[in-house]
């Protein structure tokens, strides 16, 4: 089977003092999570689509949902993560529990606050994992990348045509997925934020497709802003 996962687990302390989080601001008047959920509805592929949101915010998402998409079998809302590893993972501990595990399974994960991943990014990313058990998006990176100490100096500055942006989706075989995991330290599980880089870790190829530009995660009040100027712009959109 095909499962996406809309990781919508986070809180948004970097959009600034609200009520709510982030993924359920409105974007052209409606939240910028059902803009990602529909993106999901259109690929007929998906078998089942997780939305892992927080405990507290389960009967709010079910209620928009309801209100703005009404009945879709396909979609399930389940309990984030207390980080975004523990996100992706719940929903691939629901998968094994509810559906059971088949040895061709591939979960699509993807920030809920990404709501501009389009068709191709979400077929090239089945595609990819089916194939290759590991898949990343990413775009080029366009300014040089430094990386820089603990006191401020730069300790590197990487070949720029070799660096790329990460974005998501980021997509796996899902009994993969479980082995890497499961392989790994609590201590490396505390500091590794991408779950490819626990495949990369792990000796594992990770294939990397083309991402978009504007498929930016809205993370701050100016992403939101930008966001809302991207709705004008047809080919973003359609």
């Amino acid at each position: 089977m095909i499962y996406g996962e809309i990781l919508a687990g986070g809180k948004g302390t970097r959009m600034g003092n609200l009520d709510m989080p982030k993924q359920f601001l409105t974007l052209q008047g409606k939240p910028i999570i059902i803009h990602t959920i529909e993106k999901f509805i259109l690929n007929s592929r998906f078998d089942k689509i997780l939305v892992a949101t927080p405990k507290e915010w389960i009967h709010h998402t079910n209620d928009i949902i309801s209100k703005w998409i009404g009945t879709e079998e396909r979609i399930v809302v389940i309990q984030g993560g207390a980080d975004r590893n523990e996100t992706i993972m719940n929903g691939v501990r629901f998968i094994a529990e509810t559906y059971g595990l088949c040895e061709e399974d591939v979960i699509v994960t993807h920030d809920a606050v990404r709501p501009f991943v389009t068709h191709r990014i979400l077929q090239e990313n089945i595609d990819a994992a089916l194939e290759y058990g590991a898949v990343d998006t990413a775009i080029p990176a366009f300014d040089t990348i430094i990386e820089v100490g603990e006191n401020g100096l730069i300790t590197d500055i990487p070949i720029r045509d070799k660096m790329f942006q990460g974005q998501t989706p980021q997509s796996f075989n899902v009994k993969r997925l479980m082995e890497v995991y499961e392989g790994i330290t609590p201590e490396q599980k505390a500091i590794l934020t991408d779950a490819c880089k626990m495949f990369v870790l792990r000796g594992h190829q990770v294939k990397v497709i083309r991402g978009e530009v504007f498929n930016g995660k809205i993370t701050t009040p100016y992403d939101l802003k930008t966001a809302e100027a991207l709705f004008e712009d047809k080919r973003v959109t359609k």
